[in-house]
């Protein structure tokens, strides 16, 4: 029988490597989907709908949260974004685990309604090298970094909402950290219980 998958949350600042991370992760688990956000932006060059983004307009996103399909949303920059709470909830009962990118707001609402949610924030090693990273990318002027900056402070002061706390200063470690919460995860004795019934049932008659 399928054993239940496990929703985790992944948060960080901006710069941190978290995207870059879960990237990673994906290629070395295949047993772990991250959840496909729907949104009201347009989108950009080469994204691809469903695959990116479940792109939708305003009138359509508002349907949803009236139907309750939602985990969580928020509005940012004026465009919404949400996680779709059946999507997430069938790839579970297929023994999968699901991973969530949200800010720590949209965590606490993932909380409220998945109890057994586990979440996990992703730091850099100093404010130097977050501010390095975030110039390193080329995309953005001063007063923007700056403003990220200010951003992330405010961000990283909720580390102590979550379970995990990954220090993301040497990327392998950091990965291999990241993996063993999900291997762990599934070593726990009611899940391998589930797994194996019929070898335990074996192994003690």
């Amino acid at each position: 029988m399928n054993t239940p998958g496990t929703l985790y949350i992944i948060s960080a600042p901006s710069g941190a490597g978290k995207t870059s991370l879960v990237k990673a992760l994906l290629k070395l688990d295949s047993a772990i989907r991250v959840s496909v956000s729907h949104t009201t932006r347009p989108a950009r060059p080469g994204e691809v709908d469903g695959q990116d983004y479940n792109f939708v307009t305003h009138s359509q996103f508002d349907q949803m949260i009236d139907e309750g399909h939602f985990l969580e949303y928020a509005e940012v920059f004026e465009n919404k974004y949400g996680t779709s709470q059946t999507w997430v909830k069938e790839q579970l009962e297929q023994g999968v685990d699901v991973i969530l990118e949200i800010d720590w707001q949209g965590a606490q609402q993932v909380r409220r309604l998945m109890k057994n949610t586990l979440s996990i924030f992703i730091l850099p090693p100093s404010k130097k090298v977050l501010e390095e990273r975030l110039q390193g990318r080329g995309q953005d002027p001063a007063e923007v970094i700056a403003l990220r900056m200010s951003k992330a402070v405010d961000e990283m002061s909720h580390y102590p909402e979550f379970d995990y706390v990954i220090i993301n200063d040497n990327f392998d470690q950091a990965l291999t950290e990241l993996h063993s919460v999900f291997i762990a995860r599934r070593l726990r004795q009611e899940v391998q219980q589930l797994r194996y019934e019929g070898l335990l049932t074996e192994l003690l008659s």
